[in-house]
């Protein structure tokens, strides 16, 4: 089999809840960021907001890359994605949810090891900001025995989550991943997932980019974290030290793209939005197979920025089959 990308990232159940800025000053909850927590932590939360009455939005299986590996498939690419998930409830619905988004993986449901599978709590508030608390389970422990060497080899692209710094075995396996793409010669693509990676785990980071890879995907506060600028202008220009091609979404201002010769400009479409999760897992994902797919640089971000407008005017970080297949019909 020949896969167009192979994602290799966290595993996390994702239980999205409505909520307000009031609900984060009472709980000591930093708004706009990935907070990892402990297990007990997340169950006092969770609970909190029912005691509100509140309930979830939505329940899928996700994880950053997840959410990007599952998008092109989505849009018509074939996929591949590295996890790893517990012999539990949340664990067999990820995995489920996977074979039903057309994604292929290594790993078998009668062989889960003994655990718990990661979650993560997402909460949104009426500004369409996301805000994340996860507990990584045991998502944590992944490892290079989660690699698929062959699936990596007849792949187009890897693509490797920034969320994977954070955790020793995690960044191991990414590393040697990325390691085995280079000898297969095939292409490696990073997203830096979050300010908090990039601002706690550099290091880690820089590992993983190594001599540089062939495409980067970041927001505009990540560049300007990484490369210590405050500007985006002075970012994209140092940033041209770590990647062939790479993509910087801009929010509501769209998205820059370098092509390794020239920037492209790549417009927004105006929505009232209401949620920003999975925004930019979107405009990895439907960039990733537009490149992989016959797309321009420029044609790929033209699709990349309909589909992610698509995801921040709605609940949850995924679109429906329908709506992928109308976001491609609508481009042509």
């Amino acid at each position: 089999m020949k896969y167009d990308v192979y994602g290799i990232g966290n595993a996390l159940v994702d239980m999205e809840f409505k909520v307000n800025d009031a609900f984060f000053e009472q709980h000591g909850i930093e708004k706009g960021l990935m907070t990892l927590v402990e297990e007990e932590r997340q169950e006092h939360l969770i609970g909190a907001l029912h005691d509100h009455h509140q309930s979830e939005v939505k329940r899928q299986s996700g994880g950053s890359a997840a959410n990007t590996i599952i998008a092109v498939s989505q849009f018509g690419g074939s996929s591949f994605y590295s996890c790893k998930v517990a012999n539990d409830d949340a664990g067999h619905f990820y995995l489920n949810d996977l074979k039903e988004n057309g994604v292929a993986t290594k790993v078998v449901e009668d062989q889960l090891d003994e655990g718990i599978t990661g979650k993560c709590m997402v909460m949104v508030t009426d500004d369409a900001e996301r805000t994340m608390n996860t507990y990584l389970g045991i998502t944590g422990s992944l490892s290079e025995e989660q690699i698929d060497v062959e699936a990596l080899k007849n792949s187009k692209w890897l693509y490797v989550e920034g969320y994977l710094v954070a955790s020793p075995t995690a960044q191991a396996a990414a590393l040697k991943a990325m390691q085995l793409a280079r000898e297969f010669g095939v292409k490696t693509s990073l997203t830096m997932s979050d300010p908090n990676m990039v601002n706690f785990f550099k290091d880690n980071m820089l590992a993983l980019i190594g001599d540089g890879v062939d495409l980067l995907f970041c927001n505009e506060q990540e560049a300007m974290d990484f490369t210590g600028t405050s500007t985006i202008h002075d970012a994209r220009e140092i940033m041209k030290k770590y990647a062939k091609h790479f993509v910087i979404t801009l929010g509501k201002n769209g998205a820059m793209i370098w092509d390794g010769t020239m920037f492209i400009d790549i417009e927004p479409h105006k929505v009232d939005a209401v949620d920003s999760n999975g925004a930019g897992d979107m405009f990895a994902g439907a960039f990733l197979y537009g490149i992989t797919n016959g797309h321009t640089h420029a044609g790929a971000g033209a699709l990349a920025s309909l589909a992610s407008s698509k995801i921040v005017s709605q609940y949850g970080p995924r679109l429906t089959w329908v709506q992928a297949k109308e976001v491609l019909q609508e481009l042509v």
